[in-house]
């Protein structure tokens, strides 16, 4: 068994592979005082920049899980998603509306992928 952890702190790994899977940790957007469709886009920077880090790409997602503040957001966020994924690569995903850590946040982000080979 492979398991690797990256940037950890106290309370959790930024990144974690464990044999050939990338899981990251929630991320948010670089900018909390933004619309939805910029903290989507500066989120998913976020998510290629780790992914990389881990040898892997949003090719190889296997799933994703998005959580946003209100769903009136919803068709804002799937706007930059759809145009983020790449074409036959869509991952398993889910959607739903939660509470974040911070009221500012409009939108999060945790992802598994595989490992390129």
């Amino acid at each position: 068994m492979s398991l690797t952890r990256m940037e950890t702190g106290q309370r959790m790994s930024r990144i974690v592979i464990h044999n050939d899977t990338v899981y990251l940790c929630g991320q948010v957007a670089a900018d909390a005082t933004a619309d939805i469709r910029e903290q989507t886009r500066t989120m998913l920077e976020k998510v290629d920049t780790l992914l990389a880090q881990a040898g892997s790409d949003r090719e190889h997602l296997l799933s994703a899980t998005v959580y946003v503040r209100d769903m009136k957001d919803f068709a804002g966020m799937n706007e930059v998603w759809d145009a983020w994924v790449p074409q036959g690569h869509a991952p398993a995903r889910a959607c739903v509306e939660a509470r974040m850590a911070r009221p500012e946040l409009l939108v999060e982000i945790s992802v598994v992928a595989a490992v390129k080979q």
